[in-house]
């Protein structure tokens, strides 16, 4: 004979667990690979955001995320609208001439209004906070860098096992 279920021999609702606390970040390692304008941002502001928490921070520039430290082209950073799917616009619109200047200018002109420094003095602001800046020693051989390329936040050209030995305990971000 089949039994229905009443509250009597109904089993019991769980008993909700608290939500076991998570232990605080402490340290991040942010890998920055991408050197335009619109993707500088993103490593330097996360970078930012963890120092203003009080967060050890390490930045590793490695392949063309080395412009961002390089004297020459740090000022010169810009948005390439080719093959960028964010941008809204066909492909071929973005190659035609003047699209990488206007773009570039717009993204500058709008982080001015939202009161974002320019990426340059981000850099010297993150080192100030006491965030470790380094360069990839592949990258800058590759490119033919040296440390007198780089701009004096940088601490030094370290290689990817001297930067794991940098992010020990640390949360890896690569951007």
């Amino acid at each position: 004979m089949a039994t229905l279920a009443t509250e009597q021999n109904a089993p019991a609702p769980p008993i909700p667990q608290p939500e076991p606390e998570l232990e605080p970040i402490k340290k991040v390692s942010i890998i920055c690979s991408k050197g335009s304008l619109d993707m500088a941002y993103p490593g330097l502001i996360l970078a930012n955001a963890a120092r203003m928490s009080g967060i050890e921070v390490t930045l590793f520039f490695t392949f063309w995320g080395m412009d961002i430290v390089t004297k020459k082209k740090l000022d010169h950073l810009a948005v390439s609208p080719v093959g960028n799917p964010s941008m809204g616009m066909p492909t071929f619109l973005g190659g035609l001439p003047g699209m990488q200047a206007m773009a570039s200018h717009m993204m500058k002109k709008k982080m001015d209004e939202l009161d974002i420094p320019p990426v340059s003095e981000m850099i010297e602001t993150l080192a100030d906070s006491g965030a470790e800046i380094y360069a990839c020693r592949l990258a800058a051989d590759m490119m033919g860098l040296t440390e007198e390329d780089l701009v004096p936040q940088v601490k030094e050209i370290i290689s990817a096992m001297d930067f794991f030995d940098h992010s020990k305990g640390a949360n890896i971000i690569f951007i």
